[in-house]
């Protein structure tokens, strides 16, 4: 049998839980001939890397992680989407493609928890890769969207870069005062503070009110409860983990391989699975 093979590049990816929810997807649907492996690649070899899958290890295709997001765009053809954000996800070496499914998985699962951005305010923490993504998303989306960062600078760079680079002009850079103050719909974290092991960590300065009425999104998926998502419902407001995103995000790339309808619930069981297996 002609294995079909997939999976996760980046540095380190022993973590991950992508593998054990793309298998159960396949095994859900007779995918029997497919496998999703763990293909840790440097940062200072990422061509030869890509090469080595694509021609020696017979893979269709991969998922890209931290560091490699942005390293892997000079070797693939980015989608309009991948380009405009400055960061691949998802290739199909089967054309050479470069995907950005993040945005997706991000407001397909802000919809199916029933959050709705279409001219409301959402504040968004961070002014890295994820916030990039998150920000272009919201705002393609209809949402005026405010970036906080704890430095400023790095939140008005990120915001400049966006209107420049794919014309969106709802996007703004200001202190948490600030754009706490004026209150938003939505608030998404998109710093890695609260992930595991550091859990005591919050995006979220004590002592600045939350703003009222407000849910969040935490990209943060383990642990599942982060400590901001516990300043948030004691304020009152609705908190959502980013384990959706995850699944959502890998579903799309699964559609794009397999041609086929990825089982979500089966995928979200697996990684909820794995994510309790690991602690």
């Amino acid at each position: 049998m002609m294995v079909k093979k997939v999976g996760l590049i980046g540095w380190p990816v022993a973590h991950s839980i992508s593998p054990a929810m793309h298998q159960a997807a396949f095994q859900a649907l007779g995918l029997h001939d497919w496998r999703y492996e763990l293909a840790p690649i440097p940062p200072d070899i990422v061509r030869q890397g890509l090469r080595a899958l694509r021609d020696e290890g017979g893979f269709i295709g991969v998922n890209v992680t931290i560091p490699l997001k942005q390293a892997v765009m000079p070797y693939v053809r980015p989608d309009e989407q991948a380009r405009a954000v400055g960061a691949v996800n998802t290739i199909d070496f089967r054309d050479n493609s470069g995907m950005n499914t993040d945005v997706d998985g991000f407001l397909d699962d802000l919809a199916a928890h029933g959050i709705a951005v279409a001219g409301e305010r959402v504040i968004v923490l961070g002014a890295g890769g994820a916030a990039r993504a998150a920000a272009y998303g919201l705002a393609r989306a209809g949402a005026e969207v405010i970036i906080v960062n704890r430095t400023f600078s790095r939140a008005q760079d990120l915001a400049a870069s966006l209107a420049s680079s794919a014309g969106l002009q709802h996007i703004t850079a200001q202190t948490l005062d600030e754009a706490a103050e004026q209150g938003a719909r939505l608030v998404v974290n998109c710093t890695s503070a609260g992930m595991w092991p550091q859990v005591e960590e919050t995006p979220w300065i004590e002592g600045v009110p939350f703003p009222a009425g407000a849910a969040a999104y935490d990209m943060v998926y383990r642990p599942s409860v982060t400590r901001f998502m516990r300043q948030v419902e004691a304020s009152g407001g609705q908190a959502i983990g980013g384990l959706g995103m995850l699944v959502r995000q890998g579903a799309a790339s699964f559609a794009r391989w397999t041609g086929q309808t990825p089982p979500l619930e089966v995928m979200f069981g697996a990684a909820r699975a794995a994510l309790a297996s690991s602690g």
